[in-house]
């Protein structure tokens, strides 16, 4: 049964987000605001619900699915071999919008898609967010919508593409931005951006000034 809170009450958030980290844990999905755009999100480790993501979203392997952490300190549980560069994007950019295409540590065990060995891994700026991933762990995260569409910026939107696929809608109101998260791989020795999103390239040269721009 699908459940939907609304996080500006303090009752019914408390209910939520203990809904949503009980669901997580039953390998079902939920929606959650981020500071970006709406998320739609599992456990990162449960293959099967990975699986039903990518399903809800109607896309395949090909694109694989990101991860959200809810601190710093779980980076270096997922990402292998990080630079001094990629070291300062998180010290200046997180919690942000910025995520970061890292190799992934070879001893996990989990399904996320087609990833090469890679992981794109980010803490968002949001209290509901980050609330829900302290409780959960890593969480494999990708915009809340259908693939193809634009991705939702009200928990209205979300519903209205996703339905009955996910189990606990998280509503905190209309995000601030449209805007999703800037992508910068730093699996080489030089960091280069693979979208541009919320974070301009400007700005991230300030930290890391060879940074290469999208093709």
């Amino acid at each position: 049964m699908t459940r939907l809170f609304d996080l500006a009450d303090p009752a019914e958030r408390a209910e939520g987000m203990e809904a949503a980290t009980r669901a997580v844990r039953r390998g079902e999905l939920v929606v959650m605001p981020t500071d970006t755009v709406y998320g739609l999100g599992c456990d990162a480790f449960d293959a099967e619900a990975v699986g039903r993501l990518l399903e809800a979203k109607e896309r395949g392997r090909d694109f694989p699915v990101p991860v959200l952490v809810g601190s710093v300190r779980a980076l270096d549980g997922i990402a292998f071999g990080l630079t001094p560069q990629a070291r300062e994007l998180v010290t200046a950019f997180w919690p942000g919008a910025l995520t970061l295409v890292c190799t992934a540590q070879p001893s996990l065990q989990w399904n996320l898609g087609d990833t090469g060995g890679t992981v794109g891994v980010r803490m968002p700026l949001h209290p509901a967010a980050l609330e829900l991933l302290q409780e959960t762990g890593p969480m494999g995260v990708s915009s809340a919508n259908r693939h193809g569409l634009p991705p939702a910026t009200t928990v209205e939107e979300a519903l209205g593409m996703l339905g009955p696929a996910v189990a606990v809608y998280l509503d905190g109101g209309a995000t601030e931005d449209s805007v999703p998260s800037t992508i910068v791989d730093v699996t080489g020795a030089v960091p280069k951006v693979l979208r541009q999103g919320a974070l301009d390239l400007a700005l991230l040269r300030e930290v890391v000034p060879d940074l290469e721009p999208a093709a």
